[in-house]
């Protein structure tokens, strides 16, 4: 299903019903990358799959897209749906959207999993390889996009998913090149929000891969010292909806039903 806003089309899925589940896609990906979570989950609950500004088949708003800006397509497209509370689950930049959302709109958010994701700023040395990326994907969209993809996925699972991977790199190399840089811009730039972590009254869980290549796993520890937040740990790399499919869905769905 497609909502039109400033101009641009926002493709959206929308299946089941009962609580509002609100899965966000990572950087590279779109909204099918939880084609074989969606099926499980709508069973019961309402589940709403959403490609994120200049992924998928939505459109771009210029040359940043901030998380704050994509998350504001998300919340008006769950104020169409008239959705008010929901139950979010964020992969790596999705989760980066899911913190900006609830940040600005801490009542409508029941839950909140960030999957292989982080409350934590960019680093310096991080910011620098957005930047080198950019470069990068300018000069070379598909080798970009292919190596970006196959080096998030733990050097053991590499070949163990190769099918998946090829599969996946397909779809991420629909990504326009606009989108690409946008959202390295975005990310980039995006704010520090350790403090929901904190302070924020919602249930909220972190699943983190021990091989992470994207992801520092002491910091992410760190992190959530001192917090509330549950933290379940698998063996793989950032890409855990495949590295970790059954694990990880089963973990999603516990989650989700003792909200």
């Amino acid at each position: 299903m497609v909502l039109k806003y400033k101009g641009i089309d926002v493709f959206y899925t929308d299946e089941g019903k009962g609580r509002a589940i609100v899965l966000l896609h990572g950087f590279l990906e779109n909204s099918k990358m939880w084609n074989e979570f969606v099926t499980p989950l709508s069973k019961k609950n309402r589940v709403i799959t959403i490609d994120l500004l200049g992924h998928g088949k939505t459109g771009c708003l210029g040359y940043i897209h901030s998380m704050e800006l994509m998350a504001e397509v998300v919340e008006i497209l769950l104020k169409h749906l008239k959705i008010r509370k929901s139950i979010f689950i964020g992969h790596s930049m999705g989760g980066y959207v899911s913190l900006a959302f609830a940040e600005k709109h801490p009542d409508n958010v029941k839950g909140l999993c960030l999957l292989n994701s982080t409350a934590s700023a960019d680093t310096p040395e991080k910011k620098l390889n957005r930047d080198r990326g950019i470069k990068a994907v300018k000069q070379n969209h598909k080798t970009f996009v292919r190596l970006g993809v196959f080096n998030l996925f733990s050097p053991k699972n590499q070949n163990i998913f190769s099918t998946e991977i090829k599969s996946l790199i397909k779809e991420c190399l629909s990504t326009p090149l606009q989108g690409i840089v946008a959202a390295l811009e975005g990310m980039k730039i995006r704010e520090d929000r350790e403090v929901l972590l904190h302070f924020s009254p919602y249930k909220k869980m972190m699943i983190i891969g021990k091989s992470d290549p994207a992801l520092n796993y002491e910091a992410l520890i760190s992190q959530t010292q001192n917090t509330d937040v549950e933290i379940i740990e698998f063996e793989g790399g950032h890409m855990g909806f495949i590295e970790n499919k059954t694990e990880c869905l089963n973990t999603i769905m516990h989650f989700i039903e003792n909200i």
